[in-house]
C-alpha cells in the first residue's frame, strides 16, 4: 500500500520461467513504485511447475485479478477502472494471458499492461538460440526445459491461452513492451507488439541495444531507464 493517496492498483506477475521465483523477490520493487505512484499492488503468489504444469498458474493469476477488481474499493480506496497488471519474463507471459482471459471472460479491461520479456509464443522463437554462444542467462537448452515443466504437451502450446501471440488480442489494455537485445527472449516481444497495435489496441515499445534477459534489476543505465518509462506508463494509465 502506498504511504500516500492511492491513485490505483496493480496485479503484479513474478517471474522464473514458470518453475522458480516467488512474490517476495519485487517487494523492493513494488514498495518503491507503490509509494511513488500512488498505487496499491497485489503480487500473485502462483503455483508452479512442475508439480503444477498449466494451466495452474494462468488460473491462478485470473483469481486473483477478478479479486482486485472487485475489492480494489473496499481494501484499497483504487477505483476498478485504474488497475494495472505487469510482470517480467514468465510474468510478463502470465500478465498478458490474464489481461486476454479478464476481457474475453469477465469483459474486463486493465488500464494498462506492463510486459516486460515476456514469453509469447511456447512453440519457439528464432532467438532462442540466436546467443547460445554467449553467457546471457538464457540459452535455448533452458528456455526448452522451463516450457517442458510449464506445458509438457507440444500440441498445447500454439493454444491461445498458453500461447498469446495467437489469441484474439482485440479490446486488449495499452500496453508497454520492454525487452534487450541480448535477450533470448528477444522475438516474443518483437512478434506481439505489431499484432497488439494490429488488433486496435495502444501499444509502446523499448528495446535496449546490448542488454541481457533482466537487465532492469542492474544498476546500469539501460535499467534505471527502461524503469522510469514503465513508471511514466503507469502513471498515465491511471489517470
Amino acid at each position: 500500500r502506498p504511504r500516500g493517496e492511492v491513485r490505483g492498483a496493480m496485479l503484479h506477475i513474478h517471474g522464473g520461467g514458470w518453475v522458480i521465483g516467488k512474490a517476495s523477490m519485487n517487494d523492493a520493487l513494488n514498495e518503491r513504485r507503490a509509494d511513488e505512484l500512488g498505487l496499491a499492488i497485489v503480487s500473485v503468489e502462483y503455483r508452479l511447475a512442475p508439480e503444477h504444469p498449466y494451466p495452474a498458474a494462468p488460473d491462478d493469476c485470473e483469481a486473483a485479478a477478478v479479486w482486485l477488481v472487485e475489492h480494489a474499493k473496499s481494501e484499497f480506496g483504487a477505483d476498478p477502472w485504474r488497475i494495472l497488471v505487469g510482470g517480467e519474463s514468465a510474468g510478463g507471459h502470465l500478465a498478458a494471458v490474464t489481461a486476454l482471459r479478464m476481457k474475453q471472460r469477465h469483459g474486463y479491461r486493465f488500464a494498462g499492461a506492463n510486459l516486460v520479456y515476456g514469453v509469447y509464443d511456447l512453440s519457439g522463437v528464432p532467438s532462442h538460440t540466436a546467443l547460445d554462444r554467449r553467457n546471457v542467462i538464457l540459452n535455448s537448452a533452458n528456455i526448452a526445459w522451463f516450457t517442458d515443466c510449464f506445458a509438457p504437451d507440444p500440441a498445447q502450446r500454439r493454444h491461445p491461452d498458453v500461447s498469446p501471440l495467437y489469441a484474439d488480442l482485440s479490446g486488449a489494455p495499452p500496453a508497454l513492451f520492454t525487452v534487450g537485445t541480448l535477450d533470448p527472449l528477444l522475438d516474443h516481444t518483437l512478434f506481439l507488439y505489431p499484432r497488439w497495435l494490429a488488433a486496435g489496441n495502444r501499444a509502446e515499445i523499448q528495446i535496449f541495444p546490448g542488454a541481457p534477459h533482466g537487465f532492469d534489476a542492474f544498476p546500469a543505465p539501460e535499467g534505471k531507464q527502461a524503469t522510469a518509462t514503465i513508471d511514466a506508463f503507469l502513471s498515465r494509465c491511471v489517470e
